[in-house]
């Protein structure tokens, strides 16, 4: 194994094997510690053990000696920092090594031979204490990640010996960091291990299916009489149902009666009776089952009577499914139980005490506990089909096509040709690939986009220089409002379109895209000027030079390197050594560099012409072959997405599409090493997902999406008449807004939509249901900007780009990004308002 050092930094080579001379050194200047993982070097080399040991005079088992030529002990003058690097200095005869030196190897007379990676000019003689206990602490972290060191103190120490003080406040400054993570972790365990005990003390929901069939003329009716005190009854139906409200007059719908009477007591003068009716209506051509689910308050434990009608224009049977569900407390508590789950997962995620994945699996599990509690503990069955499997099917087939895509050098060469379109000029080359992500986004998945466009915009960055981190948070906003302009482009817009109850009113495919693609023109063309007005104050170029720049990545490239690496044998876990000891140097030599760089670069690259023709040398197309055949299998997958939304005889849904692509490409780049690819795949991404989608819909049974729904409704029935339009449309724009900022907007869409049809058919309200469903596709499509899990896209590019070492967090995106979603929401809304109660478009 070899590693490539970009610095041409020297490195010295220490030989376990004595050499005539280096015996008077050994006695006073050797150095025997602990090294933890480095010991195990030691093994490697077994057939020169004795011979080691009798050299190295008697040391403790299990520790390894390191001789150096010239090696001088820390001393109270001095005043070097004290780090590995000083303990593993020395000198030695370096000319005939490179940075394609190996790590290891051994020599004729079976000595061993390892590379310490070490460049003498790294730490200086110069450089004073002045670094602090906080860089003192940094480094000595990062060394404890390889090494645990541990010296014996020299007996020349005295009571003013400044790296005793350094020591101590370094020590008073973990033990402070120590107890807070102790706590934290105290904390989380103690809270996971509660939501367990929860969890498995109640059974699932034993509830067994009841079937029956109803007609015109024959009815079913059932009593409940082991109710018990509990307050809620939630009851579960199947059939062939339609959304929406029922037209009894022209429409075949069943009718749900639950009624409960209440016997008067002694302190009771009368009984009390409550009758609940739910009207089904039936979709006449629906051969599938469509479950519903809806909650009732009963009054006490007495006897519960339950009965369904058909109300049918012919004479017909009605084939239905029905299951009932006691639950032990009131909608008002689940909701606020939903609402705290829902803000500690935000506190975990916001605040970063957790990854994200881990705190979205904290979530789930905490909502699994809550609903046992209450008496609806779903099955492992259950719990396993709320996850969209078509969703992860997506991401992975994508991800695998992007990462055999990565090899054949095309994102490089991209990069290129976008600095060249825009002559070398930052902001006009932002505002090309946000427009292409939005045009993009408009007809394909934005998660697709997303994955097609964050590598590009990665090396675009790093060969001008810039952060990538707010070039891929503006390319993601406008990915999403460019989402909302088809009916195509988003999931929310997708579910409205496909609803035959609002088909019937119609919001058909094409007067859906006519309307909402003018909207959002409007809302992208205002959004451009927005963001160059947030982006005033940013530096979107790096404050360093390039060198420090690619230096400090090269940093954390080689540290994540070292901590995905399982030492599973001795010689990995040299490896894994020898790659944190380089981290060790290069972190060096960064400090050193940046003391000395007073560079200032300017906003503009004067230089562009000949940085295109240099670059164009240096980023080419590696592998045209390989490029052929990605290009071939993306383009028909792209175009499988295309006739997916227009062609229903093709029965493949958008995973199904991805992963057969994934397939197709596979074979025909004859992958070998299948490993690298599955390194590749962001699989933590795809376990959020996982956990994201239990824990929205774990909240979506407690009542959460439900009561959010019905607030709004009553909110606007509370509105004068003449003003109950605007109302409704300001109310529901920011209402899914601010909800699909904080809640997958997949779920609140499919459960908004019947409480809007409900309440635009209530002879009460007398309100049309075209502007309230486009405020809702508007809010829920822009809303996924607010915050970082808003959208799908926005945590698929958070993730790729972590992978490549530029990974933002929740306070960065939502600095831009919720102010973003306020603009745009206020455009989308005038929008609105001027189309509906201006020029009345309400037909």
């Amino acid at each position: 194994m070899y590693l490539e050092n970009k610095n041409n930094s020297e490195m010295e080579m220490t030989s376990a094997q004595g050499h005539p001379g280096r015996s008077s050194l050994r006695s006073p200047e050797a150095v025997a510690g602990n090294f933890g993982e480095l010991r195990l070097l030691q093994g490697i080399s077994e057939r020169r053990q004795t011979q080691k040991l009798q050299q190295s005079a008697v040391l403790p088992n299990g520790q390894c000696v390191i001789h150096t030529e010239g090696f001088v002990p820390v001393r109270q003058e001095d005043g070097h920092s004290f780090s590995v690097l000083n303990i593993l200095r020395g000198k030695t005869n370096s000319a005939n090594l490179t940075e394609r030196s190996p790590l290891l190897r051994f020599s004729q007379d079976d000595s061993m031979t390892y590379m310490t990676l070490h460049d003498p000019g790294f730490i200086g003689e110069e450089e004073p204490w002045d670094g602090g206990s906080l860089d003192l602490e940094r480094r000595y972290r990062l060394g404890s990640e390889v090494t645990s060191l541990s010296l014996s103190r020299s007996s020349s120490s005295e009571k003013g010996d400044p790296l005793e003080n350094l020591n101590l406040n370094f020590r008073l400054t973990s033990n402070v960091k120590c107890f807070f993570k102790i706590s934290k972790i105290a904390t989380m365990f103690t809270i996971v291990v509660l939501c367990s005990l929860f969890f498995s003390m109640y059974p699932d929901r034993d509830n067994p299916v009841r079937m029956l069939a109803v007609s015109p003329s024959e009815s079913f009716s059932m009593n409940l009489t082991d109710f018990r005190d509990n307050a809620l009854l939630k009851l579960q139906v199947g059939g062939a149902f339609s959304g929406g409200m029922v037209d009894i007059n022209t429409q075949d719908y069943i009718l749900i009666q639950v009624e409960q009477t209440e016997g008067g007591g002694q302190r009771r003068r009368r009984t009390q009776q409550v009758i609940y009716n739910w009207t089904i209506p039936l979709h006449s051509e629906r051969s599938d089952q469509i479950l519903l689910t809806k909650t009732f308050e009963m009054l006490s434990s007495d006897p519960i009577v339950i009965s369904v009608q058909a109300f049918l224009q012919e004479e017909e049977v009605v084939p239905l499914s029905m299951t009932h569900q006691a639950l032990y407390v009131n909608v008002e508590t689940q909701v606020a139980i939903a609402a705290v789950i829902l803000t500690g997962v935000y506190v975990l995620i916001i605040f970063e005490v957790v990854h994200r994945t881990l705190a979205a699996m904290l979530g789930s599990l905490a909502a699994l506990a809550a609903l046992a509690v209450i008496g609806d503990r779903p099955s492992l069955v259950t719990v396993v089909e709320w996850i969209d499997y078509e969703t992860l099917a997506l991401l992975f087939g994508m991800m695998v096509l992007v990462a055999i895509f990565s090899d054949t050098g095309f994102f490089d060469y991209c990069a290129v040709k976008a600095y060249q379109l825009s002559r070398g000029r930052v902001w006009p080359m932002i505002i090309i690939l946000c427009l292409i992500a939005a045009i993009l986004s408009a007809f394909l998945d934005n998660v697709t986009t997303m994955m097609l466009f964050t590598p590009v915009t990665i090396r675009l960055c790093e060969v001008l220089n810039l952060d990538p981190r707010h070039v891929l948070i503006a390319e993601v906003i406008f990915t999403n409002i460019g989402g909302a302009a088809t009916a195509v482009g988003d999931p929310p817009n997708v579910i409205i379109v496909s609803n035959q109850a609002l088909r019937k009113e119609g919001i058909d495919f094409a007067s859906f895209t006519g309307y909402m693609f003018l909207g959002i023109s409007v809302v992208l063309v205002s959004s451009f000027p927005i963001l160059r007005l947030l982006y005033w104050n940013k530096k979107l170029y790096n404050k360093e030079s390039i060198e420090i720049v690619e230096l400090k990545h090269e940093i954390l490239v080689w540290r994540q390197t070292a901590q995905r690496i399982n030492p599973a044998s001795r010689e990995e876990t040299a490896v894994k050594c020898l790659l944190m000891q380089k981290v060790l140097n290069l972190e060096s030599l960064l400090r050193k560099m940046m003391k000395t760089f007073q560079k200032q670069i300017s906003q503009e690259d004067k230089n562009w012409e000949q940085n295109i023709q240099e670059l164009q040398k240096k980023h080419r197309i590696t592998d045209k072959v390989l490029l052929v055949k990605c290009v071939s299998v993306l383009t028909v997958v792209i175009f499988m997405f295309f006739l997916n939304s227009f062609v229903p005889s093709i029965h493949l849904e958008l995973g199904w599409i991805a992963i057969l692509g994934s397939l197709w490409l596979l074979v025909l780049a004859d992958i070998q090493d299948f490993e690298i690819i599955l390194h590749r795949v962001e699989w933590a991404t795809l376990l959020f997902f996982a956990g994201l989608f239990v824990l929205m819909e774990a909240l979506a049974q407690l009542q959460l999406i439900d009561y959010i729904g019905v607030q709004t409704a009553m909110l606007i029935k509370s509105v004068p008449e003449d003003q109950r339009m605007a109302i409704a449309i300001i109310l529901v724009m920011w209402v899914s807004a601010l909800a699909s900022s904080l809640i997958d907007n997949i779920p609140f869409t499919a459960t908004m939509i019947p409480v809007l049809i409900n309440l635009s058919q209530d002879a009460d309200v007398n309100l049309p249901v075209k502007p309230l469903i486009y405020a809702l596709a508007m809010g829920a499509c822009l809303g996924g900007n607010g915050t970082l899990i808003g959208a799908s896209a926005n945590v698929v590019c958070a993730g790729i780009a972590e992978q490549h070492g530029y990974g933002f967090s929740f306070v960065e995106f939502f600095k831009l990004g919720f102010p973003m979603m306020i603009m745009t929401c206020m455009i989308g809304m005038c929008y609105l308002l001027l189309t509906h109660i201006g020029l009345g478009w309400n037909m």
